[in-house]
Formats: C-alpha cells, structure tokens, sequence
C-alpha cells in the first residue's frame, strides 16, 4: 500500500492550500532534525517534505487523489500494479520523484523566517545543495527619480511562532548593512525637506530562490536642525537572497559644502567676514554686510578697532536646534583682516608717523 500523504500531514482530503502550507510548517518545525533528535526524525523531516511537494502541487494532487502513489510515482498511462487498467494521467503530467532534500522545501517555505537558518549540520542525498554557487547583484545606486515613497520602519511585529523565534538567529544570518552618506544643504536644514531616492534592488521570486530586479523609493523626512552623523536606517531593504537576511540600509547625514557657511557642533553657522586692514583701523561708523541662511542681509557696525580674529555673535541666525526646532542657535562671525601685499615708502613712512610706537 503507499504512502497517504494527507495522513502524513495529519489534514483532512479536502484541506486547502493554506492548511497544507501550515500543516507542513508545524509538522516540520516538529521534525526537524536541528529540533528533534530521536532516531526517526530525519526520515520524518523527508517523508514531511515529500508529502508536501505533492499536495502543495494542484496537478500532482490531482493524480495522487485519483491513483494514490503508484500512480504519482508510475508512468504515464502505464499499467498499475494489478496490471488491469491504465492510468489516465493530465496531459503533459511527469512522473514524480521526490528530489531528495527536505532542506530544499523547508527553506522555499520559510524563506527568510527560516528558524534554524544557518544551524543545520544536516545534508540529505547526494544532491548538490540548491543554495550553492548562486550569485545575486548587489544593491544597486540612487537616482533622483520619485515615484511612492517608502518610510523606514523601526520596528516590526511578527505574527505566527515560527517567526518569532526566528528572531534570536536572524542577526546573525544577515548580510552587513550598506551605509550611504545623504548630502543635505544648509538651507534644507533650516527648514526641513524631504528627500526621495530610488534603489534598485533584488527580490525573491515565489520560488523563494531565484530573484529579479525591482525598483523602490525610499522617502526620508529630513528633520530641523538635524545634526551630522544622524543615521535613519531602512530594515531588510537590501538585496533579497534565500536563507539570508536582506541587510539594512542606512544613511547618514552629511553636510552638503557650502558657498559661505559651515556649521559647528552646536548647530551656529559660521561665517567668514574679509575686511580690509584701512577699514579694520579707520572704518568707524560704517558697517560689513552678513548674509544669512534665507537670503536676507544683516549690516555689522563697526564701532571700534577690528583685530585679526575678533568675532560677533547675531543671536538667532543660526540652525534649529534639534531638540527645540522652534528655537535658533546663533551665526558667529569670524573677521578676518586682510593686509596688503605690498606698500610703497611713502605709505610706509605714513604708516609710522600715524601709528604709535
């Protein structure tokens, strides 16, 4: 008598897809040798695999329901065992020999929630394992095309327990993250923005072993003030590969060089202010023009003598602070006296009369 895989899988003859698919979970995750280690446990694990493959297949269900395993396994229109009829099977039907590696059908339906990922010490038959020698291309560039955004995702909840306890190994199985550095403006900064970038990445096919290409937006909310170095990071967003956790993805925000400004640790803007060595000395009662961030212009009076590296501070002007966004740090002006390459004698000696000693 052969096998009754709808017994092997404990479901009733008329179960449907999804109840195969969750009885072979549980009846693996049961078996599994890296789990269960009495003497039959492997057998089991294959016999669970195998009964699967048929009945997760409509055509190979389909003939298993009418002829049973002997005319699963037999060949087409070929005589049964008694040798008194013929099997009548689907047009263009083959066959069926189990390949011989649980492990193979165990990570197709797990995928990247495989429990025992990167645990098992077990090989089943002398197939070639169906994970080796593959390559995937790697995690593709940016490019400023928009289309939906993605938001990151900081955490996540898992439903069934197969997934959950999926989580003690999963770091250790996932590919390194990919660290992209996201230039942003001064000005972007000053007053937040968002920025859209489109990755190209692979995704598992629902072989959950071969993989294509596909394209994402990833939208990132640039916040007020943030400083340099913040890091958003976008889980499993990399390459999709089997038995292997996608690798996160994360950007880090660096200052975009700026015309005038740079910014310090605080969150002030710096700014460089030239003046000449005469106006340094003489130029009481007139005034150094200051740009700001949102294009205005701010007059700095000179009220007294500007030495090399006297510095004011204009209250306000600089960036949000990251942590009161409605308030401002300040613009630190830096001056810088600019002498003269050269002078004449007769500047020289008037130069000497005018300054004291």
């Amino acid at each position: 008598m052969g096998k009754d895989y709808y017994q092997i899988l404990d479901i009733p003859r008329n179960a449907s897809e999804e109840e195969i698919r969750k009885a072979y979970k549980k009846m693996a995750f049961k078996f599994h040798p890296d789990k269960n280690k009495s003497s039959e446990a492997e057998e089991k694990f294959k016999e669970i695999a195998e009964a699967y493959e048929v009945l997760s297949d409509p055509q190979k269900r389909e003939v298993f329901d009418k002829y049973g395993e002997e005319g699963l396994k037999g060949s087409p229109n070929s005589p049964g065992s008694s040798g008194e009829f013929k099997f009548e099977v689907p047009r263009g039907f083959t066959a069926f020999t189990f390949h011989g590696d649980p492990m193979f059908t165990f990570s197709r339906v797990f995928g990247s929630d495989d429990p025992f990922r990167g645990m098992s010490q077990h090989s089943f038959g002398q197939m070639p394992s169906p994970f080796g020698g593959s390559t995937f291309p790697g995690f593709g560039g940016f490019s400023s095309s928009f289309h939906q955004p993605m938001h990151p995702v900081f955490s996540r909840q898992r439903s069934s327990s197969f997934e959950d306890m999926s989580s003690f190994t999963r770091k250790k199985n996932q590919d390194p993250p990919i660290e992209k550095d996201l230039m942003v403006s001064l000005e972007e900064l000053l007053t937040g923005t968002t920025k859209k970038l489109k990755i190209i990445k692979r995704v598992l096919n629902p072989d959950r072993m071969t993989t294509h290409a596909e394209e994402k937006i990833l939208s990132i909310d640039v916040r007020k003030g943030w400083k340099a170095g913040t890091k958003i990071t976008f889980p499993e967003e990399g390459d999709q590969k089997p038995r292997t956790v996608p690798a996160d993805i994360i950007f880090t925000i660096r200052d975009k060089p700026h015309v005038y400004f740079k910014r310090d640790h605080e969150n002030n803007i710096l700014y460089n202010a030239q003046i000449s060595l005469r106006d340094a000395l003489t130029g009481f009662g007139s005034s150094v023009a200051v740009p700001t961030l949102d294009e205005r212009t701010i007059n700095i009076p000179i009220d007294t003598i500007i030495k090399p590296g006297t510095k004011r501070r204009i209250k306000g002007e600089g960036l949000p602070l990251p942590k009161m966004r409605n308030q401002r740090a300040d613009m630190l002006v830096d001056f810088e006296v600019v002498f003269p390459a050269k002078l004449s004698a007769s500047n020289v000696d008037l130069l000497k009369n005018a300054l004291p000693e």
